[in-house]
């Protein structure tokens, strides 16, 4: 209707409501952000140290894994009212939530990681005077990035996905918004947090995707030198078959599991 204030109408894209609104939605994509961000940080510094365990004593490996993978199993709401005996109604149920949730990607990732480093790397690392840290941080960690980061992408686009649930604890960040205008049929709210949170995703995994590729550059010299090894292409070039970058996984593991619905 000409002349009437799209919040009056009721209308799905409304200028207005961004002028007016725009500092509960900053506070509601600050907490969003801090709670997706903790949980993957949080789940990230558990999920080295098990996997570094798995790989230590095999033995651990089923029960660390089968138990990452029923942890992401519980469905959200039954996961969230577990945690709440112990941390009441606080942000920390949300966060602490979505890094259980992590496990079972990160975990599998930097595990597949690190068994794909070449025996023989390791062994001319040791020849070289490498002592077990120096080993893993300096020649283990570095090759095993591709599929660390590979993880870490989907664990953080599923934490900004799984935050939003957080709303029935009263800490979801733009779940907040979205389930407040889903009950009041408020559309602008609704399409405004939804937008919101879909451009989060995509910025945390364009993001990462960049961090990967400025840590891994040599994954992009093996690409160039598999596509000119292929028939018809330039030639061989780029690393040889004898360096130790050469066999650095180009990417993640196929065994993650798919990012959490919800």
């Amino acid at each position: 209707m000409s002349g009437q204030s799209c919040l009056r109408a009721n209308e799905w894209i409304c200028g207005e409501y961004l002028r007016t609104r725009s500092q509960e939605l900053l506070d509601a994509t600050a907490q969003h952000v801090l709670i997706a961000l903790s949980s993957v940080v949080i789940g990230l510094l558990a999920a080295f140290p098990l996997a570094l365990l798995v790989r230590r004593w095999r033995g651990l490996a089923g029960p660390v894994l089968g138990l990452t993978t029923v942890l992401y199993t519980v469905p959200s709401l039954a996961m969230f009212a577990l945690l709440m005996p112990v941390f009441g109604l606080s942000a920390s149920v949300v966060v602490t939530g979505l890094a259980l949730y992590s496990l079972t990607v990160l975990v599998r990732n930097i595990l597949a990681g690190l068994d794909a480093v070449p025996a023989g790397t390791r062994e001319a690392a040791r020849g070289m005077g490498y002592g077990p840290a120096r080993l893993l941080f300096e020649v283990e960690i570095p090759l095993a990035l591709p599929a660390l980061m590979a993880g870490l992408r989907i664990a953080a686009v599923s934490a900004v996905s799984l935050t939003t649930v957080g709303a029935i604890v009263g800490h979801g960040g733009l779940g907040n918004l979205l389930y407040a205008g889903l009950d009041s049929f408020f559309r602008a709210q609704v399409l405004t947090a939804s937008v919101i949170c879909v451009l989060l995703a995509v910025l945390a995994d364009l993001l990462l995707l960049g961090a990967q590729r400025l840590l891994t550059p040599w994954t992009r010299h093996i690409r160039s030198a598999r596509a000119s090894a292929r028939p018809g292409g330039a030639g061989p070039g780029g690393a040889g078959p004898s360096s130790p970058r050469a066999a650095a996984p180009v990417s993640g593991p196929p065994a993650a599991p798919a990012a959490k619905a919800g």
